[in-house]
């Protein structure tokens, strides 16, 4: 029985010291990743691509790091830069994307202990692949002619669907007379037709819209919307 025992001790210690050298050996790693709020999604991914204004949350997300002492550098660079336009020293981060085009992002890391130091730098990320976040350039057109006669169909007056990457964005639209009908400065909204709370008569009004893209190209739009009060959208006629 006593023999028993001494084995089973024997082996529970040699269990215990392959542990302890097995902990000993864990190293501390990282595995970046972005979590992305576009106008149209929410995305948790390492390579993203949508319209401006994209807003991301970066995370390094080490692992086994604990009683290390750790440092972080992310750094912001476009594709085919020489030099990063931003860095940023902290675990997490959040950014904004209105730029149109590639950016490609990694997150340097050391952790040291005593005398020891584990490093992903410049080495590390020329063997892996960075996070990319893709802009896409801006669009925006506007339709001549809405009827807004509660057939649900184009009932509102707005940027014909495909707009994107628009970084700034104002739109006014005038009576014959110029006198101020209506304005908004989000592209997905639209004028109803109204004017203080009243349906305006059918005819010809003026758009007028100034906005810029994430590219950096500047619209300036004039033009004239037709009213179309009795229009039927699916008969094609007005009554």
């Amino acid at each position: 029985m006593m023999m028993k025992q001494k084995v089973l001790t024997t082996i529970l210690i040699a269990i215990l010291q392959s542990v302890c050298i097995w902990a000993d050996d864990v190293k501390p790693s990282i595995s970046p990743i972005g979590t992305f709020h576009s106008p149209d999604s929410v995305v948790e991914a390492t390579v993203f691509s949508g319209s401006a204004p994209i807003e991301a949350h970066f995370e390094a997300r080490p692992t086994n790091a604990e009683g290390w002492t750790a440092y972080y550098e992310w750094r912001f660079q476009m594709e085919g830069d020489t030099s990063p336009y931003l860095i940023r020293y902290e675990e997490t981060t959040d950014y904004t994307f209105t730029q149109a085009g590639a950016h490609r992002i990694v997150c340097y890391a050391r952790f040291t202990k005593d005398d020891e130091t584990i490093e992903f730098m410049e080495d590390y990320w020329s063997e892996n692949s960075p996070l990319t976040v893709t802009v896409s350039e801006s669009r925006l057109d506007f339709p001549n002619a809405f009827s807004p006669n509660g057939d649900h169909i184009n009932d509102v007056f707005k940027a014909k669907e495909g707009w994107q990457s628009l970084v700034e964005f104002h739109a006014y639209i005038f009576n014959r007379w110029g006198q101020l009908l209506y304005e908004w400065t989000d592209p997905a909204d639209g004028w109803d037709g109204t004017f203080n709370g009243h349906d305006v008569k059918a005819g010809v009004y003026f758009l007028l819209v100034k906005a810029k893209g994430a590219d950096g190209l500047k619209y300036n739009i004039k033009r004239d919307v037709n009213l179309l009060r009795g229009y039927n959208e699916e008969r094609g006629r007005t009554n």
